[in-house]
Order: structure tokens, then sequence, then C-alpha cells
């Protein structure tokens, strides 16, 4: 498995892959490519970033069974996709800003798929050839909006309403890993990525034959059982696999002045 990320240094947002402590940076963008500039940072010098800056993040709704049932809602028979503002993005120890507290305002833990070459009308079998790696997600949705609005994006494309992170793994096999959500310590969500309706592979595929994916994009693949409200105060904390934990924390947003 090799970790890549996106950090800040000295203002500047930089990338590179984590070597043990140390981060060996790269000329661009590691989805563009793996031209490494020769130098080496202690990773204690960087400040952690949003790991990846993608043109498009996609939302896939609807894939887990349990999810599905808790929700009230019945299959549709592919996947669910809906557009997040990448504004959205968080990284990780970063906070979520509640836009609504008076709204219920919902946790979601999922898996995020990192495209890593442009994907136009691929099948299942060569998908997996087009996803660079993968990263811990939340997909955080007001439930107010949601239900009272035909389409999703609003609900979930709050500033802060997308935190993923700390990194982004590459050659690693994701199709049979726990996904776990702990709120204040308590665990909320527990399940594995091989209940996932549809697989990674799958999902790419499907989302290919209406739009091309580029390098960079973010697909989150949906959330099992188990989601709940979050408020100020609260703690956030998501793992898949025995990768880095995201760790996030919560308060209301500063309210628009009118």
């Amino acid at each position: 498995m090799r970790t890549f990320g996106g950090f800040k240094s000295n203002g500047e947002t930089v990338y590179g892959e984590v070597r043990g402590d140390a981060v060996h940076l790269l000329a661009k963008p590691y989805w563009l490519g793996l031209d490494f500039t020769g130098a080496v940072v202690p990773l204690r010098e960087l400040q952690i970033d949003v790991p990846v800056a993608p043109s498009k993040l996609i939302a896939v709704g609807l894939n887990y069974a349990d999810h599905i049932a808790e929700m009230k809602r019945t299959p549709l028979g592919t996947p669910l996709i809906w557009f997040k503002a990448p504004t959205s993005l968080l990284p990780h120890e970063g906070t979520i800003e509640i836009a609504f507290p008076e709204h219920k305002t919902d946790f979601e833990v999922e898996l995020a798929i990192v495209i890593g070459a442009r994907t136009k009308n691929v099948n299942v079998q060569t998908a997996l050839d087009h996803v660079f790696g993968y990263t811990i997600g939340e997909d955080i949705s007001d439930r107010d909006l949601q239900s009272s609005e035909k389409q999703f994006a609003r609900a979930k494309s709050f500033d802060t309403y997308s935190p993923v992170g700390p990194f982004v793994y590459s050659e690693v096999d994701v199709s049979d890993l726990p996904i776990t959500l702990r709120q204040n310590g308590e665990v909320k969500q527990q399940a594995r990525t091989s209940q996932m309706i549809y697989p990674v592979a799958e999902i790419v595929s499907f989302a290919s034959q209406s739009l091309t994916l580029l390098p960079g994009d973010l697909i989150m693949s949906g959330t099992p059982s188990g989601v709940g409200p979050i408020k100020a105060g609260d703690e956030l904390e998501a793992r898949i696999g025995d990768w880095p934990p995201l760790r996030n924390r919560i308060a209301n947003a500063a309210r628009a002045e009118k």
C-alpha cells in the first residue's frame, strides 16, 4: 500500500507520498503523475490538508441494504448519484460547521474513490484500472433540507460538509474492509465494504456512462446504517481498515448577516 496526501507548507499547497515519518514531495498532484522533486520533508513540519482537489465530487446513495431500511427507502436497481460542491471539502482535524443548528444534521461515513485517469464509458471489468486510490470520507447531511427539496445537493454541500482524509491510499484492496464511525468515542456505524450493493467497479463504470470522470475526481460510495445527528461540541472519528483515522470536531456556523 502506498500513501499520498495534500499538505500546507508555508501557506502553499503541496502534494507528496508519505513514507514513514517523511513526505517525499511531488512536482504536481499525484493523480497527474508521480514526478518527485527529490525534496523530503518531515511529516511533523507539514499541515495535513485535503488530500485531493476534484473537478467533481460525486456522491452515491442507498448503497447498503441496512441504510436503505433505516431511511425507509426502496432500492432503485441502479446506483443513485448526485453532486456535492467541491467547496464542501474539509481536511482531517478540521471543524464541521453546522449551517442550521435547528435542523437535524447527520453524519455518514463512506469509502471515497479517487479517479486516476480520464474515464468515459468503461466496463466493470476495466473500471478499477481508472482508480488511483481511496480515502475516508463523510457525507454530512441536513435532513430537513434533504426531505423538503427534490434534490440532495444543497442539503449536503454546505462548506465543511465533506470531510476527507487524512491521506489517499493506492495499491490496496478495498473489497472487504471494516468501516466504522465513532461519535464522542461511541461506535455509531459499523459495517464492511463487502456489504455495498454496488462495489467500486460498478460505481465507476455506471458513473462513466453518464459523464467523463477526470483525474482527481472524488466519488463517495455510500454509507452503512447507523447514521445519526451531530451537534456542536461533538467529535467524530471515521476509520476504514487499518488506515489512520479521519477526525473532525463539530461547531455551529456563524450566522450570515441579514
